[in-house]
């Protein structure tokens, strides 16, 4: 019998933390604070992984249902083109072009960049 909670990570992942943050180049970031937030997403995932297991057989075996469930929770970041287009929206509401206008501007400057011509 074994004493190991089950979202404890293995050591194997652990050791490949540990070699992340030593080839980082955060310089910011204590070990500590660093192995802490890997240990704590991956906790996370865990636990988000046996609900969406859990919501699959509970409700035979509808897959949207855990796949909404696992977008609601783990929402992916608005691309740069979205980006772009909500800070144009924000510039066209406030009319401002200064402070946070600024980075509203660099977003669509870096998203015109990357349009092919």
């Amino acid at each position: 019998m074994t004493n190991q909670h089950p979202i404890t990570p293995p050591a194997g992942l652990v050791d490949k933390w540990s070699e992340e943050w030593h080839r980082s180049e955060d310089d910011n970031t204590s070990f500590e604070a660093w192995m802490l937030a890997r240990a704590a997403q991956w906790g996370a995932d865990q636990e988000l992984e046996a609900c969406c297991e859990w919501v699959g057989c509970m409700f035979h075996g509808h897959k949207t249902w855990s796949d909404e469930l696992r977008a609601a929770r783990r929402p992916k970041p608005p691309s740069l083109k979205e980006r772009a287009l909500i800070g144009l929206s924000r510039i066209e509401s406030t009319g401002e072009f200064f402070s946070d206008g600024m980075k509203d501007l660099d977003t669509i400057r870096r998203a015109l960049e990357v349009m092919p011509e």
